[in-house]
């Protein structure tokens, strides 16, 4: 509405051949900018690690948490057996040795560092 409409209508050829070609250079600049670019840096905000797995800290707490209850259950199964059967020390020991051996068992199963045993399922082709 500036006054210039009848000199827009003559010049729509102009500017339509004017805006391809600034289009074609557009898209050459981008090929040429894509192809000096170079690759993305590795992002290192994700771990080394699966980003899938736990963090290490929630590995942790499982792992103490594993191994405290292997003890416990042995303690206290060892003292009930003990105020039941009157064996006064053994029944705490044993079990509180075998509470010891299940939850270093079950660090390691847990961790990964026992291997693990076939099974029919995975022996199948």
């Amino acid at each position: 509405m500036s006054g210039n409409d009848a000199g827009d209508e003559r010049g729509n050829g102009r500017e339509k051949a004017l805006d391809e070609d600034l289009s074609a250079r557009l898209k050459r600049l981008e090929t040429q900018i894509e192809r000096k670019r170079p690759g993305a840096p590795p992002d290192r905000s994700l771990r080394s690690g699966s980003s899938t797995g736990p963090s290490p800290l929630g590995q942790a707490m499982r792992l103490s948490t594993e191994f405290i209850a292997g003890v416990l259950a042995g303690g206290i199964l060892g003292w009930i057996f003990d105020r039941y059967l009157g064996t006064k020390p053994w029944g705490l020991i044993v079990l509180l040795m075998l509470g010891f051996a299940t939850g270093v068992y079950n660090v390691m199963r847990v961790s990964g560092s026992l291997p693990t045993a076939p099974t029919k399922d995975r022996d199948r082709p």
